[in-house]
């Protein structure tokens, strides 16, 4: 999800985060347990409080700021957009702060014009933290290390999101945000009940995905519902599947490369994993609606078919989030998930991961009193209630976790076999959110043949 001074600098960001993330996964707390509370936990660096009696939350929570007023921009809409709602609804009663929310599925095209535009949002919700880091760069953001102290940050976050916050800024670098929900993106959701009585089983290779695929088929129906519309931002379905299968065709080193910008996208290591996607993209027995239905089918809409009675697919990869977009009615009982399969067995089944970082761009007392709620556990409870989040705070309880499925999805993370977070949200925003997202749908939609797509997508790093 960020631009680097150098290829090699980028490289080695990522090479850190993913060992800040092995021991994390594995010890659950990571350098010298300084995620537990300090002695004197109001100091850290100069200028930084924590959730103290002085800091901006405690004022909000006595009521200091109450009738102000925050703006907040981003991409959740639709049922997404009423969970968020729902999560800071108790905070706005509580404080009298109102935090009013704007989203749009436009929001990767807007923010630019806006905050070029002299019109920035108080707080804006980056899926992308590449698209966020040219802001940052530019000196349009506030460094939350200028209110939150490292011992306060370093207790509710583990390293790894830390790391993942910091960038360059115009001065050196900043704590460019905090990070909200996260979610693991690398799992295929199916219907449990029909899915066992067709007597199909979880598939744990690429081979045995394929042969379920295909016996699907020769059931009568497509094993897979796919789509990638979405708004400005359509394609970014299509560059998860790429990430997870570069993940499981070549080298994690390899994967960092693509990232960073050192391993080009004409290469035929990517090339391969491309073509590894359109075995089953471009098989009209194995897609519903067939390869033309994909770039006009939304990503929220996709996964319905799997629960029509009968199902109209079987199959549908997507991140933990999307239980937000099944239909009404649906329990933990009536769907499934298992991680989408190795494909290269030395390379193992890795898991993919991703977050929303909140970015602050205007400095007022409520502001960071709102900024500072965000890196609260408190913040999420509701959202994590009703399934498809998983909080990076360190004091989110985990009896909020609704049902077993969102248990194993923390647990897929910490014994998988490497763990990588979004390609496209790490590449600078011109690539990630610009020609990735077009080039893959260029070329899904048939209008590009795969070696002209990839040549598209490249030019993006020269933005």
């Amino acid at each position: 999800m960020s631009t680097r001074k150098t290829k090699k600098a980028m490289t080695t960001f990522i090479l850190m985060l993913v060992l800040a993330m092995a021991i994390t996964a594995c010890g659950g707390k990571s350098n010298n347990n300084k995620n537990e509370p300090t002695a004197n936990p109001g100091k850290g660096n100069e200028g930084g409080t924590n959730n103290s009696s002085d800091s901006a939350l405690a004022k909000a929570m006595n009521g200091d700021f109450k009738g102000k007023k925050v703006t907040m921009f981003g991409p959740f809409t639709d049922a997404d957009e009423v969970k968020f709602n729902e999560s800071i609804k108790a905070f706005e009663e509580k404080t009298g702060i109102d935090i009013a929310y704007e989203g749009s599925k436009e929001f990767e095209a807007t923010i630019s014009v806006r905050v070029n535009g002299n019109n920035a949002p108080d707080i804006a919700d980056f899926p992308q933290p590449g698209l966020l880091s040219g802001f940052a760069k530019a000196g349009k953001v506030i460094d939350i290390k200028s209110f939150l102290s490292d011992d306060y940050l370093n207790k509710q976050y583990n390293a790894s999101w830390l790391d993942m916050g910091t960038m360059p800024g115009a001065g050196g670098d900043i704590m460019a945000g905090v990070w909200a929900r996260s979610s693991v993106k690398s799992l295929v959701w199916y219907n449990k009940k029909a899915f066992a009585e067709a007597g199909y089983t979880v598939p744990k290779t690429w081979a045995e995905l394929m042969k379920l695929t295909d016996d699907i088929a020769k059931d009568g129906d497509p094993a897979w519902s796919i789509g990638i519309e979405s708004g400005t931002a359509t394609g970014w379905p299509a560059t998860d599947w790429m990430e997870d299968i570069m993940l499981r065709t070549t080298t994690p080193e390899n994967y960092d490369k693509w990232v960073s910008g050192e391993l080009p996208f004409t290469d035929p290591v990517v090339k391969n994993a491309a073509e590894k996607m359109a075995e089953i993209w471009f098989n009209a027995d194995y897609v519903y609606g067939g390869r033309k239905s994909i770039a006009t089918t939304s990503f929220g809409d996709a996964v319905k078919p799997l629960f029509d009675n009968p199902p109209k697919a079987w199959l549908h990869r997507q991140a933990g989030f999307i239980t937000s977009f099944f239909p009404e009615g649906l329990t933990a009982d009536d769907y499934d998930w298992f991680p989408f399969p190795s494909i290269d067995e030395k390379y193992g089944t890795p898991a993919l991961i991703s977050g929303d970082i909140y970015a602050m761009f205007n400095d007022r007392p409520e502001v960071r009193a709102v900024m500072e709620f965000f890196t609260t556990g408190d913040s999420l409870k509701t959202w994590i209630q009703t399934g498809g989040v998983t909080a990076p705070m360190n004091d989110a309880d985990p009896s909020w976790y609704p049902n077993d499925q969102e248990r194993r999805m923390a647990e897929f993370v910490k014994t998988a076999d490497t763990i990588r977070f979004d390609g496209s949200d790490l590449m600078p925003g011109a690539v990630g959110a610009g020609t990735f997202w077009k080039g893959m749908t260029d070329w899904v939609s048939g209008t590009v043949d795969l070696d002209t797509a990839l040549k598209e997508i490249q030019t993006g790093w020269k933005k």
